[in-house]
């Protein structure tokens, strides 16, 4: 399964299913699961570890050394999961030691064209990264994001679970779950209240998230004052909790 003008280093490891395209080079140090398939002229390099039945198209970039100063060769790593969908000229890199020496990225992500992952990255399940979307280093992003194309956001932010961002949306603070952001820099924009109806949450959950996200950015409370509101709204709708915690979390400030 393997093209024979690729180059894999004989210490890689690979399941016997692994398809590797033309042109395409692995490293010494990769471990690529069963059923994943690598399109041609990409390059998978560092500690890199990648699951099953994934597909990486032509010209990835996989698993190369952070773009940081800082960096002086340490044997830091990337590990990515199941059922994930890399497009061409994706970047994602490994992490540093000044963090946890890992970047990760989960499972059943749809990872489109020139998006760029960094170094100490930390990417949940089941997000979609539309073309051309930025992520600075030590990003968190949680389960079921979406983000729009050109989307950039600034090292150390972290985005909630659901939430989503519009085209050429530039995230500078922690965009809490569910709320849906747009601009430069960008503000919030009501609750992902379609997103959440594809997902299954019932009439009752998704009219307890507009109550919380009415009490977060239209009742003109203080952050600490919101926080002790939604902690009580928390205990009639379970969905609330999630807001709670990331509040309770957040270090940059959140999206206003």
């Amino acid at each position: 399964m393997i093209h024979p003008t690729a180059i894999v280093h004989p210490g890689a490891r690979l399941a016997a299913d692994v398809e590797v395209g033309p042109y395409t080079v692995i490293g010494e140090h990769v471990e690529i699961g069963s059923g994943t398939s690598i399109g041609a002229h990409s390059v998978i390099t560092g500690h890199t570890r990648i699951g099953s039945d994934n597909r990486i198209f032509h010209f990835a970039s996989i698993g190369e050394e952070p773009q940081d100063k800082k960096y002086a060769g340490e044997p830091t790593r990337l590990e990515i999961g199941d059922r994930n969908t890399i497009r061409e000229n994706s970047t994602i890199n490994c992490g540093t030691v000044q963090d946890g020496g890992l970047t990760r990225v989960g499972s059943d992500n749809w990872i489109m064209a020139y998006v760029h992952i960094a170094h100490d990255c930390m990417v949940g399940n089941h997000t979609i990264f539309a073309n051309c979307t930025q992520l600075a280093g030590h990003v968190h992003v949680d389960d079921w994001v979406i983000l729009g194309g050109f989307t950039g956001i600034h090292q150390f932010c972290r985005i909630g679970a659901h939430s989503m961002t519009a085209i050429a949306s530039v995230i500078v603070h922690d965009l809490p779950p569910y709320v849906m952001a747009q601009g430069d820099t960008a503000k919030a924009h009501g609750i992902n209240s379609e997103g959440l109806k594809r997902r299954g949450f019932s009439p009752e959950a998704i009219n307890g998230i507009r109550k919380a996200y009415k009490t977060l950015y239209r009742e003109g409370l203080t952050l600490e004052e919101a926080k002790a509101a939604l902690a009580a709204q928390s205990a009639a709708c379970a969905e609330v909790a999630p807001i709670v915690d990331f509040l309770g979390k957040a270090t940059r400030g959140i999206v206003r």
